[in-house]
């Protein structure tokens, strides 16, 4: 064959004097026809200028110069096709003879062939009946194998065995059903296969959801048990703890003789409650994994592990999510234990699968979740709490979410969180407990009668008294038994102990380990906000007598020994060595309250007093001769305040009962001062002084009489009127101008007020025309001294 010749483009030759129009259509038209481009453009132009006669010549001309070319490509295009038909010719001749020769070949190879052919193909005919004997053979034992594996497969189908089916069917899959001779029953196969497959996971599929429905309720219960046991060590631990105080006090109270013993009891018998086998199944409360292991064991032979172990944790992620929701129809405070207990029962039964399921769920994962858990909680405990105006409602939400928290520690989870968030509600919870505190004791001091309580009985005696430790001996006194107190102490002080006790309820287990400076805070806060104030108010308001205000007193001295026992109470239950909260102790707290009582009852002590006292002005100034026995009024005051002591040496302690006295004693002793140095008294002699001076012994032999070892300091609240009259009857009156003497024996005299009474004493010589009959006699030297003393100190003022 020959090869075809490549098409050229044709560029026509420009003519000379190819400047014409027409020249350059022509040539223009040649060069498209020759490169095969389109001729459209100038058949339009052509009708357009309305000449196609023109366009028609130059296609004529174009024809014309290409016949010459055309001519010489046919005559060579000829010489090569006489060429191949000679070569043709010659071959044609060749083929003749090779047909002649292999037709000789085969009229010899055929009746040579034919008997052998016919005696092959009855041996191929007999091989083939053979082979397909043993063919049958063999698929009629394949066949009975595989119907003995498939009545195998249903048999465990039957059975729920639902692993031994999957076997089986792996096995027919895998060895038979691809040699099955049987094309029915292979389609049978192809067909039940995946049936059964998809059954087996169906089935299992139910018994998971049907597990993951009852594990709700399973760890609900679980977690409430785990929380049960925790409160139970705890209160065992509690116990023990009071055991220790009770035998640390006996100590410390040197009871010697007292025997006592302290146990400590096992607390894994009460885990083992919760604890079981690795299998997942704890008999107490019916928690069984077996459904879950089984159904991940399934799957793992489906060949669906990743795809169980995603829906695993998406269903148990949906339901800690439900468990996440708080019931805006029950009050949290009824539904919080079910709350904490679903989520800790739910991690319980997660830390089990983590360490039996395998590969199940990834330590992470769980991680995740309970982060989320934390997270929920801290939510949930945030919004609650700050809703809550009740102490007593968050103690109780406190002590459940910090009994969780040693719960699931123990499986190892943190709850650093749930802590935080406890101690972040602690000032709220003190305010309010302070606040609660604050209307009991309102109440309870409402309800005074400003009467000493009665006790008919020893448990009363121990209930009100030996409970609180203010007792004054270890003896126990005889019943019926009078208290020196009234019924506001006992309320009081249970009131504060209650306090004490749920400020340490707070914040025992709540991560922080020494908490008794903020126990310690928050009750001299108690005491000095709450009671301390209160108790003012009370002394303010509702004490009228001098019979209330000593009670009130009373009262006071005994919570002074109350608060000591607070502060070791306080200590005790926190953990502290008493030595420490001896070091640590204050002031008494209650000194407003106190100071307040005892200014009150030596004001209604001073007036009633100053009733007496008005008898001064019947006091005579001008006396011939000094009275023996005193005034009548010193009388009067020396009576009533014996009468008051005798009642008050009942029920007020000798430190309160002397500081009472000491007060009224200088008030005395400035009125009588005052009385020489007021208006009233224009002159006295020293007959009269004589007798005031009876009167100030009187009052000293008074002080003298108090049997408390103290009588040298009431003596000093009459140190002005003492050292008065020690001066107006001293012989040197103007030992008074030396001040080392002034300092030692006139300390309390006002210079202003000696001047003043100085000037008012007059000497039984200067009486009325007493001058006409002691002309001659000599001048008394005291006066004479006595001038001077006031000349000097009207010089110094």
């Amino acid at each position: 064959m020959y090869s075809s010749k490549t098409r050229r483009k044709v560029v026509p030759a420009t003519a000379n004097g190819g400047d014409s129009a027409d020249k350059l259509d022509q040539l223009l038209l040649s060069s498209v026809i020759c490169n095969g481009e389109d001729i459209g453009p100038f058949v339009r132009k052509a009708f357009a200028s309305g000449k196609p006669e023109t366009l028609s010549h130059h296609l004529r001309q174009f024809y014309r110069s290409k016949e010459s070319e055309i001519e010489e490509v046919c005559k060579a295009h000829y010489q090569d096709f006489i060429l191949a038909v000679d070569d043709l010719r010659s071959l044609l001749s060749d083929v003749d003879l090779l047909k002649s020769a292999l037709s000789d070949s085969n009229s010899k190879l055929q009746s040579v062939a034919g008997p052998l052919l016919t005696s092959l193909d009855s041996y191929v005919e007999a091989q083939n009946e053979s082979k397909n004997v043993d063919l049958a053979l063999k698929s009629i034992v394949f066949c009975v194998k595989l119907m003995e594996l498939c009545s195998r497969a249903n048999f465990h189908l039957s059975n729920n065995n639902f692993y031994m089916a999957l076997k089986c069917t792996d096995s027919i899959e895998s060895e038979f059903l691809h040699k099955t001779p049987s094309s029915t029953l292979k389609r049978m196969l192809e067909k039940k296969i995946p049936a059964v497959r998809s059954h087996i996971e169906r089935k299992v599929n139910k018994e998971f959801g049907d597990w993951l429905v009852e594990i709700r309720v399973v760890s609900r219960n679980l977690g409430q048990l785990a929380i049960g046991q925790a409160s139970s060590a705890r209160q065992r631990e509690e116990d023990l703890r009071m055991k220790q105080r009770q035998a640390e006090e006996q100590t410390r109270l040197s009871l010697r003789d007292c025997v006592y013993a302290l146990h400590e009891e096992d607390d894994e018998d009460g885990l083992n409650g919760v604890e079981s086998d690795s299998n997942g199944g704890t008999g107490l409360l019916g928690f069984d994994l077996t459904p879950l292991y089984r159904a991940y064991h399934i799957h793992q032979t489906l060949g669906l592990e990743d795809r169980f172990k995603q829906y695993y944790f998406e269903n148990r992620k949906l339901q800690l999510t439900s468990d996440f929701q708080v019931s805006s129809m029950t009050p949290f405070l009824e539904s919080h234990q079910t709350f904490f207990a679903q989520i800790a029962g739910f991690f319980i039964v997660e830390d089990r699968i983590l360490r039996t399921g395998g590969s199940l769920i990834s330590k992470i994962e769980v991680e995740n979740l309970w982060e989320a858990a934390v997270s929920k909680m801290c939510s949930v405990l945030e919004d609650q709490f700050s809703r809550m105006q009740t102490a007593n409602h968050l103690l109780l939400i406190k002590d459940y979410v910090s009994l969780l928290g040693v719960t699931l520690r123990r499986y190892g989870y943190p709850v650093d969180a749930l802590l935080d968030v406890l101690s972040k509600h602690r000032d709220k919870y003190h305010e309010l407990l302070l606040s609660d505190c604050r209307k009991q004791i309102s109440e309870a001091l409402a309800a005074d009668k400003f009467e000493q309580m009665l006790m008919k009985k020893e448990y009363e005696y121990s209930m009100n008294v030996l409970s609180f430790q203010i007792q004054t001996s270890d003896i126990v006194p005889a019943f019926p038994y009078v208290a020196p107190f009234s019924s506001t102490v006992p309320d009081c002080c249970r009131i504060v102990r209650s306090f004490i006790e749920d400020s340490v309820s707070f914040m025992s287990y709540g991560g922080q380990l020494d908490f008794y400076d903020v126990v310690k805070k928050y009750l001299d806060r108690l005491l000095g906000e709450v009671l301390d104030e209160a108790l003012l108010k009370l002394i303010t308001t509702s004490v009228h007598g001098v019979s209330q205000a000593m009670q009130v007193a009373a009262n006071m001295a005994v919570l002074e020994r109350a608060c000591d026992f607070f502060s070791r109470h306080a200590a005790q239950l926190s953990g502290i060595p008493l030595r420490m909260a001896e070091r640590s102790r204050r002031q008494f707290p209650l000194n407003k309250a106190r100071d307040a009582a005892e200014d009150m009852l030596s004001g209604l002590l001073k007036t009633k007093v100053d009733g007496f006292m008005t008898l001064i002005e019947n006091v005579n100034w001008m006396a011939d001769e000094p009275l023996q026995n005193g005034n009548e009024y010193v009388n009067e005051v020396i009576i009533y305040l014996e009468t008051l002591v005798s009642t008050a040496q009942q029920i007020l302690p000798a430190p309160v009962l002397r500081r009472v006295l000491q007060d009224v004693l200088s008030h005395i002793s400035e009125m009588i001062v005052g009385a020489l140095y007021g208006d009233s008294v224009k002159r006295f002699n020293i007959n009269a002084i004589m007798g005031v001076d009876v009167d100030v012994r009187l009052l000293e032999s008074f002080a003298d009489n108090f049997t408390d070892g103290e009588s040298n300091q009431l003596k000093t609240a009459l140190a002005a009127s003492r050292q008065l009259m020690n001066l107006l009857l001293s012989n040197h009156p103007e030992n008074f101008l030396n001040a080392v003497i002034r300092e030692r024996s006139y300390n309390t005299l006002d210079y202003r007020k000696v001047v003043t009474i100085s000037e008012k004493l007059r000497d039984p010589s200067d009486r009325l025309f007493g001058t006409f009959g002691s002309r001659g006699a000599k001048a008394n030297p005291k006066k004479k001294s006595l001038d001077a003393l006031i000349k000097r100190l009207k010089e110094v003022s």
